[in-house]
């Protein structure tokens, strides 16, 4: 079993609406966000999933959430922007990328909202 990792970033605001604390004022982070990739099949080249393919299918979608006020997206409307939903928001949308075509599956994406803070979602 291989396993492959990628990391991308974008930088947004948000706030955690009813937090007891300083979180529930406005608030930005540079976001590190990493993807985890597994799979046995390696194709001709002895790859699994080209970095370069899997670091431009992430881009595509922090895209969505870079430089953006979290709360303001239709896709938090009825949730708080947290680490956690935001990990596994971006872990659904990576997922359906034409990469992971059957040779490899995305195991979990990781978000860090600081370089000591971070989640890690994966399907059970």
């Amino acid at each position: 079993m291989f396993e492959l990792k990628v990391k991308s970033e974008f930088e947004a605001a948000h706030y955690i609406k009813n937090y007891p604390g300083k979180c529930a004022r406005l608030h930005g982070h540079n976001w590190i966000v990493e993807a985890v990739v597994q799979g046995e099949n390696l194709n001709e080249l002895g790859i699994l999933v080209d970095f370069k393919i899997l670091k431009d299918e992430l881009k595509k979608v922090l895209d969505e959430f870079d430089h953006q006020y979290l709360n303001e997206l239709e896709l938090f409307a009825n949730q708080n922007p947290t680490a956690e939903i935001i990990a596994k928001e971006i872990f659904d949308k990576l997922s359906t990328a034409e990469i992971f075509n059957g040779a490899a599956n995305l195991k979990a994406v990781t978000v860090y909202e600081s370089p000591k803070s971070s989640v890690t979602y994966f399907p059970s």
